[in-house]
């Protein structure tokens, strides 16, 4: 088998889409349907505790057959997701096939409330990097990280920050909202506001499972600075919710604010680390707008564009025998990494 093409700066991607899903929509949405079934991985969860009192959740797996020299695969899953994400149990498992270790991280308040009143958002590269040196600290592997969507935002700023870690060997993101402002304005159009609704109804129920648990553990101050900005709901767009909820509750001064500070185009000229982006022009949560310009891209991203595909969708093969792109993919990337550090 010729090895996979995984060339600097833009290049064209060879995935094709399964017949009969070349819609983006279905590409989208099929995964969800066919993987209803939680696909079986055996993880052990680990608490770990923040420097401002928080906690995050971390799902690691280990093959049984685990390689020795294999790096440790940090995977972060999207906006209302966690690491019960079928894409993220899909990577997880193909990660183990090949005798790699990985651990799913679980954003502020993905699973459960957590104890501040911020959660997590598109520059939240600070929690990745604290995870980061968690696993820097209690084992010997290098790592590689992987995100999806919101959390290959994160992804792309924090491998912007951490520069030329020398335990940092590769990233990947996929799906990554690259201009937060177009993204938002996009979902407000045609059907891509069904992903809209579907994603605003899911925020707001899980903020206000944290407004009763801050009123439960009596903390009033955080539950007021919350009952405030979710009584400005329901939300009708990102926008709103982004300007409302988001930006006071996280520390910045509106939506402008938050979108500039933490889009995550800005930051890719200044990875040093080998980096595989994979986005379609058809992902219908954005629009061909945020396909960065070349110059803005780091000698070391490797973009890989596909005109099909939908959001963290690319699936090929059939809709009998779907076959997950993605799978096979970022493996395959993050193994060419490892055989260049070895020689």
């Amino acid at each position: 088998m010729t090895p996979p093409s995984f060339k600097k700066g833009f290049f064209v991607s060879p995935f094709r889409p399964a017949s009969g899903l070349a819609n983006a929509h279905l590409q989208t949405l099929f995964p969800s349907f066919h993987r209803r079934k939680p696909l079986s991985l055996k993880r052990e969860r680990q608490k770990i505790y923040l420097a401002d009192g928080d906690f995050l959740l971390l799902d690691y797996h280990t093959p049984k057959q685990c390689e020795p020299n294999a790096p440790l695969v940090l995977v972060i899953h999207g906006l209302s997701g966690s690491s019960e994400s079928h894409y993220v149990l899909g990577l997880q498992r193909a990660l183990a096939a090949i005798g790699w270790p990985s651990v799913a991280m679980n954003c502020r308040g993905a699973t459960e409330p957590n104890q501040q009143t911020r959660a997590y958002h598109a520059g939240a590269s600070d929690d990745v990097i604290a995870v980061y040196q968690h696993l820097l600290q209690h084992q010997a592997r290098p790592i590689m990280i992987v995100g999806y969507s919101l959390g290959g935002a994160m992804t792309l700023k924090t491998l912007a920050e951490l520069g030329t870690d020398e335990r940092l060997w590769a990233g990947v993101a996929v799906s990554a909202p690259l201009e937060l402002g177009i993204c938002a304005q996009r979902l407000d159009r045609g059907l891509s506001k069904i992903y809209r609704r579907y994603l605003l109804t899911g925020l707001r129920q899980l903020w206000e499972a944290k407004h009763a648990h801050f009123v439960q553990q009596g903390a009033q101050a955080q539950a007021q600075q919350i009952a405030e900005c979710l009584a400005k709901s329901p939300y009708q767009s990102f926008w709103q919710f982004d300007d409302q909820l988001m930006a006071p509750l996280h520390g910045f001064d509106n939506v402008h604010d938050y979108y500039s500070r933490c889009r995550p185009t800005q930051f890719l000229t200044h990875i040093r680390t080998p980096t595989l982006i994979i986005h379609a022009h058809d992902d219908p949560f954005m629009s061909s707008d945020v396909i960065p310009p070349s110059h803005t891209l780091s000698s070391c991203i490797h973009f890989e564009l596909a005109q099909q595909g939908g959001h963290v969708g690319f699936i090929t093969g059939s809709i009998q025998k779907p076959i997950y792109y993605l799978e096979q993919r970022i493996p395959a990337f993050l193994q060419m990494i490892q055989r260049q550090h070895a020689h």
